[in-house]
Formats: C-alpha cells, sequence, structure tokens
C-alpha cells in the first residue's frame, strides 16, 4: 500500500514539476495531521518517507510501565517483551504504524488535502520558475477562454492573459498557439500566479528582437516605443554601426520583417523612425508621414507647435488623433498640430512691429532710428548689426543691446502666436 500511495503522488510529481524532497517533505506533513486526527498528539511520532524505495513508515514511541494510564504514549510491560524479551521497565518502544491503521474515512481526507498541497506545491514551482521571466516571450496553447481571461498552457503550466491585456480587436480560439509576452509574476490571494501580455511594449520589443538580428546582437538599439496595441505604434530605433541603415534593417527587404511584426499583431500598423538626441528632429520624424515646415518648441515646459502644411493636417493628426498622441509619447513633448494657413494668418498681424511699440527702447534711440529711415522693427533686423554700426551715435555695445531686444521680442511674438491657436483649437 505504502509502495502504491509514493508511486502515485511521485508520478504527479513528475509530472507537474515538483521537486522530490517538497513532495516527500508534503508527504510527511499529511501523514502527521492524521497522526494528529487519529491520536491528538504528533509529538511521540516520527514519520520516514523513502521516495525510492515507495516506503512510508510510521513510529510511535511508547514508555514501558507496569500499568497503562495513556495508551498513546505508554505500552505494559508484558506487551512490550513479547515483541522484545530485553526490554525493561521505563524503556522506549518503538512501534511501526501501517497507514492502513488509520481507517478509509481518514485516508480519504488525506488524499482531499494531498490534492490541495501538490496544488499549492505546483503553483510555488511556477512562481520559482517564472519570477526571473519577466519581459520574456512565451509560447502556448488556449487552454480556456473566460470573460476577464484567456488561460494558456505553458511547459505544463497554466499563465492568465486578462481582458485588460489582450489586443481589443482579436479574437482568441482554444487550442490554438498564441505569443505573448510574461508581464508579472506575484503571489496573490490565489497564489501564485503568471500574467502575460499582448499590448505591453515589451511584446513589441521582443518580436523585433526575434525578427531583426541586429537588434538582438545589440547592433541596433530600441531607444523608445509608443502603441495604440491593435492600431498603431511608433518605434524609435538607432544603429550603433554606421555602416548599417537602423530603418532599413527593422524593415527588411520588401518590408518582410515588420510584416512579419505587423501580422503578429493584428495588422497593428508600425511607423519606424531613426531616434536622435535632438528634440525639433525626433518630433519632426515622429509626426510620420506628415511632414512638419517648423517646429516651434518651448524646452523648459516640453511642449512643441507643429506648423504642417494644411493638405497634410489629417496624416499629422492621424485617425482619432492617434498620430499626434503617439508622437508626444515618443518624444516627451506635448506636441500641438496647426494647419499653416492658420499658423500664416496669426502671424501676419503682428509682422510689422513699431519701433515705438517696444518700451526697452528709449526715445531718444526711437528717435535716431527713426531719423535713419527705420520705423519698424523688421527694417531693423532686416538691415543687421554692420549697418547699424555704420549709423552715427550707435556703438557695437547698444546695436548689440537693440538687437538682441528686437529678437526677443519675435520670440515672444512666436510663443503668443502659438498661444493664440492652441486656445483656438481648445475653443474648436
Amino acid at each position: 500500500m505504502n509502495v502504491n500511495i509514493v508511486e502515485a503522488v511521485t508520478q504527479i510529481a513528475k509530472e507537474r514539476n515538483i521537486d522530490r524532497e517538497a513532495l516527500a517533505g508534503i508527504l510527511e506533513n499529511i501523514f502527521l495531521a492524521l497522526i494528529k486526527r487519529k491520536f491528538g498528539t504528533t509529538d511521540n511520532f516520527d514519520i520516514f518517507v523513502n521516495m525510492d524505495s515507495g516506503e512510508v513508515e510510521i513510529y510511535q514511541m511508547k514508555t514501558i510501565v507496569e500499568e497503562v494510564v495513556d495508551p498513546v504514549t505508554e505500552i505494559q510491560l508484558e506487551k512490550a517483551i513479547a515483541v522484545e524479551p530485553d526490554l525493561e521497565l521505563g524503556d522506549e518502544y518503538i512501534e511501526i504504524i501501517s497507514p492502513a491503521a488509520f481507517g478509509r474515512r481518514l485516508i480519504t481526507s488525506a488524499k482531499q488535502s494531498l490534492n490541495q498541497k501538490i496544488r499549492e506545491a505546483e503553483k510555488e514551482v511556477l512562481f520559482e520558475e517564472f519570477k526571473d521571466r519577466v519581459g520574456e516571450i512565451i509560447v502556448g496553447d488556449i487552454r480556456q477562454i473566460n470573460r476577464d481571461e484567456v488561460l494558456i498552457s505553458v511547459e505544463n503550466m497554466e499563465v492568465s492573459l486578462p481582458r485588460s491585456e489582450q489586443i481589443y480587436n482579436e479574437r482568441y480560439h482554444r487550442g490554438e498557439t498564441i505569443r505573448a509576452v510574461i508581464k508579472d509574476v506575484a503571489k496573490t490571494h490565489r497564489g501564485p500566479e503568471v500574467i502575460v501580455s499582448r499590448t505591453d511594449e515589451r511584446f513589441l520589443i521582443r518580436l523585433f528582437e526575434i525578427e531583426v538580428p541586429e537588434i538582438y546582437d545589440g547592433i541596433i538599439e530600441i531607444r523608445k516605443v509608443a502603441r495604440f496595441p491593435g492600431d498603431r505604434a511608433k518605434v524609435a530605433v538607432f544603429s550603433n554601426d554606421k555602416r548599417i541603415d537602423a530603418v532599413g534593417a527593422c524593415v527588411g527587404l520588401k518590408g518582410v520583417r515588420i510584416q512579419a511584426i505587423v501580422k503578429e499583431l493584428n495588422n497593428e500598423k508600425i511607423d519606424v523612425i531613426n531616434a536622435s538626441s535632438e528634440p525639433e528632429i525626433i518630433i519632426n520624424r515622429a509626426l510620420s508621414p506628415a511632414k512638419p515646415s517648423r517646429i516651434i518648441m518651448n524646452k523648459e515646459n516640453k511642449t512643441a507647435f507643429a506648423i504642417i502644411s494644411d493638405d497634410q493636417i489629417s496624416l499629422a493628426i492621424g485617425r482619432g488623433g492617434q498620430n499626434r498622441q503617439l508622437a508626444s509619447r515618443l518624444t516627451g513633448y506635448e506636441i500641438t498640430t496647426v494647419k499653416e494657413s492658420e499658423w500664416q494668418d496669426t502671424e501676419t498681424k503682428d509682422e510689422s512691429l513699431l519701433l515705438g511699440e517696444i518700451p526697452e527702447l528709449s526715445a531718444a534711440v526711437v528717435e535716431k532710428l527713426t531719423d535713419a529711415g527705420f520705423e519698424t522693427a523688421d527694417e531693423i533686423l532686416d538691415a543687421g548689426a554692420d549697418t547699424l554700426n555704420k549709423l552715427k551715435g550707435f556703438g557695437p555695445k547698444t546695436v548689440e543691446r537693440i538687437i538682441d531686444i528686437l529678437n526677443s521680442y519675435y520670440e515672444e511674438s512666436a510663443d503668443n502666436n502659438a498661444a493664440k491657436v492652441e486656445k483656438k483649437n481648445k475653443e474648436e
């Protein structure tokens, strides 16, 4: 009977990848619980589980007495010497107990407890195996589809793909093979749980590593990823080897590499761009397929205005604003797209800035400039410092200060224009 018990449990352990020593501990605890229920104590009992021979041995230690008061801890001298004649009063007597002595009811209860312990051990194995694999792609078969999650069988384990981690326009079928990235491994009230995802940005990165050897080898780096899973994504890449075109390598010959990734993501459109440390350059690239004619940035506030030709404004914004939002996420700048015609209308109102309207210029300086034939800031800036230095009464420092004042006014004017356009866009 012992052999059958251990063999059955050993087979379960092998199938579920549970350590033999851990299993021996589970069996020992199960029999200790049986002893506790039958005898009320485990203090004078020892259990030995031999996973190799398939033996479970239970030893009960009793003290030899003339008259038994507690049959759990004591044995009469006559019974003891009948087995071992050399024993005397006060000696310790070891009695071997068969598992069958516990009765059918307790054995049935023990089996239920054993199954529960094995499930717990299985979950612990799951946790230990997967806790260091976060960010790794797994391949498994869909075992069950529930309302809130899809359960996937992976390497004899079961992992969860929650609804929040599913691509919204995908449909899953029981038995089909699926790929996902391990997002989290945590201990919950239900025990250790492995959460996988198809919407996480790391899933897209891992797919690029699989399809583009240069990324896996570190020749090309993925600097930043932004996604609307199932709809659109933008990926900024950088080549550590000047001889290799990062975007071309990711796209592949005739687009074969990028198409494999697009297919895996249910036709999610993917824009691959070259990364840059220059904000203006990366913003310009991130708004692809639109091509801004001008970028006005505020590096301190991390905001930018992209002036787009009227015929490309819809491309810059994208369906539901996705292109602009992804560009903002990719660059770290809050980007506002503006039609070129609207921007020109706003600029025209401020292009003729009269010198008298600039309080930082003294009346004397304005008078001298007016006498020299200059009336607006544009005329001064067009003439340049060399022309002003030739005027009577203007030294190099004075000329430099005048030009700095006028330039600052135009920069402020550009910011004001941007603010006006932004306000108008919000009102609309």
